[in-house]
């Protein structure tokens, strides 16, 4: 029995180390149940299970190597000797945050000195006057980019395998947090505070697990579009350029925009209605909506009427940058048009463009409310969209 035991000691640690990785990276089967109780356990809890298991252990596998037969003793090197390398890889290699770094700087250019192509997706802010643009090629890789704007802080994150970007303010309980990546949950990103070491969840802003949980973080309004339309609407936005540092890893993001990605994790199902299909989300106090995207692009213009609020969602020619806005204006609900190329309201005959104001016609001057909207896969925004309806 006494020589069982520190087999079965190293066989436990060893399958720890395993199960605790399995349940927040993307391996066969670990996203597809419930199991964020049990992994942030085992996540918060690692040191102190390992200390117990190599102290309980520790006696045994002296007598054993000392007592014990030669083949008992280079069995239990082996299983030692796997224990050690298992450790390391998913302690050292394996956790998402040894994966997927932060940007050592944080470099902006104007677009006279950008080196990021025009037609690359970005996640674009405007607060109070200042507009910057952060690529998608770029926090794609990183999951998180921390920065300030106007003296507001923003944590720009990015989940590519869910084909969530969203902009959240860092501060939790009146400190200004700062958050690590610490694996998924359901095929979405997670970071970690690193005061209560609680884990909240990237599409939403929620905590999800930890002293927190319950609690959500304020998302920054943001909108997705391709760089040459941010800068049409804001020529003196400034924009993140590449770590030379994570040179190679943008290299591989290169395609991600188009969805062409290698990876099935986040290559594009170009079909409708498929998980890894591309809708537009919005989401009120009533009801969560997705539209298709395949839709969107032979239509340019949609029209819907939620439960108060009636809405359109534009498409650009560039069939990558899309506006979401509400039809109202004063007590009037607009319907819109397509007319060569021209976004015509019916009711009084004006022209409209992109960025929802009026360039011609009576309403000249007047401004649609901007709705906010995400481009999103199916599996992610209906998952985490329970009861989210799908437009027809």
């Amino acid at each position: 029995m006494r020589i069982i035991l520190p087999f079965f000691g190293l066989l436990f640690l060893i399958a720890f180390e395993i199960l605790r990785v399995y349940l927040i990276m993307p391996m066969p089967g670990s996203q597809e149940f419930d199991s964020i109780d049990l992994a942030y356990f085992l996540g918060t809890n690692k040191w102190l299970i390992r200390c117990i298991g190599l102290s309980l252990i520790a006696f045994p596998f002296y007598m054993a190597m000392r007592n014990g037969k030669l083949i008992t003793k280079i069995l239990l090197v082996i299983v030692g000797l796997l224990y050690i390398l298992l450790f390391y890889v998913f302690t050292f290699k394996m956790e998402a945050d040894k994966m997927f770094y932060q940007p050592t700087t944080i470099k902006l250019s104007t677009a006279d000195s950008n080196t990021i192509g025009r037609d690359k997706l970005v996640i674009g802010i405007e607060l109070n006057g200042e507009a910057r643009a952060y690529p998608i090629q770029l926090i794609g890789y990183h999951h998180q980019v921390v920065d300030t704007i106007n003296s507001i802080p923003v944590m720009v994150t990015y989940c590519t395998v869910c084909r969530t970007g969203r902009v959240f303010n860092p501060v939790v309980n009146g400190k200004h947090e700062k958050f690590r990546l610490v694996g998924m949950d359901h095929f979405n990103a997670m970071f970690e505070d690193e005061t209560t070491k609680s884990w909240w969840r990237q599409s939403t802003g929620e905590c999800i697990a930890g002293p927190l949980k319950g609690k959500r973080l304020s998302e920054v309004n943001s909108e997705q579009v391709a760089l040459n339309a941010w800068l049409r609407r804001f020529p003196k936005s400034l924009i993140l350029q590449g770590d030379e540092k994570f040179k190679s890893s943008y290299v591989q993001m290169d395609n991600y925009d188009k969805g062409n990605s290698k990876s099935n994790l986040t290559k594009r199902d170009t079909a409708s209605w498929n998980p890894k299909s591309w809708i537009v989300g919005i989401e009120t106090d009533l009801i969560a909506k997705a539209y298709d995207w395949n839709q969107l692009v032979d239509l340019r213009l949609m029209q819907d009427s939620l439960p108060n609020l009636p809405l359109v969602i534009l498409l650009e020619n560039d069939s990558a940058s899309f506006h979401t806005y509400s039809r109202k204006i004063k007590n009037d609900i607009l319907n819109f048009s397509l007319r060569n190329d021209s976004i015509i309201d019916l009711n009084s005959q004006s022209i409209w463009d992109y960025n929802g104001t009026c360039i011609e016609g009576k309403l000249k001057g007047a401004s649609l409310e901007k709705i906010k909207s995400y481009q999103e896969y199916v599996h992610s925004w209906e998952y985490f969209h329970p009861g989210s309806k799908r437009h027809k």
